[in-house]
């Protein structure tokens, strides 16, 4: 959306209405924006709220958006804001084209979209097209329609096995625990490879790739710039009759699936031809819509996702899942841009998002935890060292922000806010919790709404509570206490993004230090394996020292260091910045 548009009120810590004058729209026409833009997850639930009700909504977002501005970020994703009855925190969509009532409106969303290209922001939202929520209309008739009917095509229901069907038609698990099946009155079962609440939908069929056409136009339409596509590697499957059981072979991690393309219901060849479709409704607009991937795979099929002529761009999580050491770090780096330029795309970053621990936290934690299991003891096994965990999670910012590629940055982290880790099981909404008999704590602690001001009830969210409680700690993490202050994490992320937009050249990066094995340390070493070191088109130098002791800087124009100098030196966990003239 383009142009003037109506005032918006702008939403103050103590809940204050001020009016922002309309001005003209100030987003990038640049139809490659994205490839080295900086996104920010806004998971709306939990970014402000504006009505007093516990939960964030559109009105909070916009009366926000001034925060990400300064930030200095180019970009705001949408998690998911459709009508859903929360069965995964907004993931069970029942009406992909409307917006869940508790957070406004379709007016609302238009006057957010306004405000954001006003501010010079562009706006992604997220698409969840591998299933709908079972409140949606089209499963509600399918429930309500006899077997073989074209209700049900629009899903993936079959009878079941054993004697009288009573067994599940595979052995298909759900990510969330127990079978990826349902059954139903009639006696058929029907495929939910998240939730039960969470019908997979059958893309095989017409009815549903024209309905997902027409999505991607509704809100292309309403001024959209992009999308970020959930579980993009799920959605094509291979219900060939008999279904093949998987044993044990389901039970690996993402980058273990089979590598050519023939595991039965994930990152299957066959996607490629819906995101090919795809590709020409978001080529149809000036400039053309980008598309992000969610597609938890290996860098070598993650590239098909990337190609110019099908999304664009894909989601890397090695960087988020990569050991806290120089190596590993510059292993990650080194593949993530050759998988990126082998299909002409730029390269993503990403450390925290809605799904996983909040990095302060993890690099608070020894080498190894399992995080799942440190949920579960409230954060107390191990005892993490949050002084630690910042000073590393500054560092690991720095370094990933200084990268060519984009960068997405997850709601909070700005402000340095850590896992809420002890939330107690009364407090708990993830389905994770309940699904797998209470093995599994899920993802609620890095989703507790954000505080805004120092004191309240809600720290500033809104006029009343929250939908999750927040610790106390937040109150000195909120944006009133780090804003303007020297050193804070939010001032950090300010200056670094400012420098970043000064500095961005090419998205070429050369090594200063070997990003393989023949880096050395040690008495005969240089004590390059400890350090991350290279540099940009635009003479930037990136410097970030993972070793035990201070590291002597090379020579040049200190720009940024994500901790103070010791003696003029760059101390462990802390990364710089360096402007090399000429």
């Amino acid at each position: 959306m383009t142009g003037s548009t109506p005032d918006v009120p702008d939403l103050l810590p103590e809940g204050v209405f001020v009016t922002v004058p309309a001005s003209p729209d100030l987003s990038s026409q640049d139809p490659d924006w994205w490839r080295q833009a900086v996104i920010y997850q806004v998971y709306p639930r939990s970014f402000a709220d504006s009505d007093g009700d516990g939960i964030g909504d559109l009105p909070g977002i916009t009366a926000r958006l001034t925060h990400l501005a300064a930030l200095g970020v180019d970009a705001l994703w949408l998690s998911p804001f459709y009508p859903s009855e929360l069965a995964d925190g907004g993931y069970d969509v029942a009406d992909f084209r409307d917006v869940d009532p508790r957070l406004g409106t379709l007016a609302d969303f238009d006057a957010m979209v306004a405000e954001a290209h006003r501010l010079g922001l562009k706006v992604l939202v997220d698409l969840v097209p591998n299933h709908t929520s079972d409140q949606h209309v089209w499963f509600q008739e399918a429930l309500a329609s006899p077997p073989g009917s074209a209700a049900r095509a629009r899903y993936v229901f079959r009878d079941g096995r054993g004697e009288n069907g009573e067994l599940p038609p595979s052995d298909w698990v759900s990510r969330f625990g127990g079978s990826a099946w349902q059954r139903v009155p009639d006696g058929q079962w029907y495929l939910h490879l998240f939730a039960p609440e969470q019908p997979d939908l059958d893309w095989s069929n017409e009815e549903v790739r024209e309905d997902f056409r027409h999505t991607l136009r509704f809100w292309s339409d309403r001024g959209v710039d992009g999308f970020r596509i959930d579980v993009a590697h799920g959605l094509a499957k291979d219900l060939a009759e008999p279904l093949r059981d998987m044993g044990e072979n389901q039970f690996k991690g993402d980058h273990d699936l089979m590598p050519d393309g023939t595991h039965p219901h994930w990152d299957r060849d066959e996607v490629h031809e819906i995101y090919r479709d795809w590709r020409i409704v978001l080529d149809s607009y000036t400039p053309p819509r980008m598309a992000v991937a969610e597609a938890w795979v290996k860098n070598s099929r993650r590239v098909l996702y990337t190609r110019p002529d099908e999304l664009g761009q894909a989601f890397n999580f090695e960087y988020l899942q990569a050991e806290w050491t120089a190596r590993a770090l510059r292993k990650v780096i080194t593949e993530s841009l050759a998988t990126a330029a082998a299909a002409g795309a730029s390269a993503t970053w990403v450390l925290s998002n809605h799904d996983v621990v909040r990095h302060a936290s993890r690099y608070a934690l020894p080498l190894g935890t399992d995080t799942d299991a440190w949920l579960l003891s409230g954060g107390k096994d191990p005892a993490p060292d949050p002084e630690l965990g910042l000073r590393r999670a500054r560092a690991a910012t720095l370094l990933m922000l200084a990268l060519p590629g984009a960068s997405y940055v997850y709601q909070g982290e700005e402000l340095g806010l850590p896992e809420v880790a002890d939330l107690p099981a009364e407090a708990l909404q993830d389905p994770v919790w309940e699904h797998t008999g209470h093995t599994r704590k899920g993802r609620d602690g890095c989703r507790v709404p954000l505080p805004w001001a120092r004191e309240g009830a809600s720290y500033g969210f809104g006029p009343g509570g929250t939908w999750l409680p927040q610790p106390p700690v937040f109150a000195e993490l909120s944006v009133a206490a780090q804003d303007g202050v020297e050193g804070s994490t939010l001032e950090l992320y300010r200056t670094a993004l400012r420098l970043r937009r000064e500095l961005q050249g090419d998205e070429s990066l050369e090594w200063l230090t070997p990003p393989d094995e023949t880096a050395t340390d040690g008495p005969a070493g240089d004590g390059t394996a400890d350090l991350v070191h290279f540099a940009r088109s635009t003479g930037w130098q990136c410097l970030a020292n993972l070793s035990d002791r201070p590291v002597p800087l090379p020579a040049g124009h200190l720009l940024l260091t994500s901790a103070p100098l010791t003696d003029g030196l760059l101390p462990p966990d802390t990364t710089a910045w360096l402007r090399i003239e000429g």
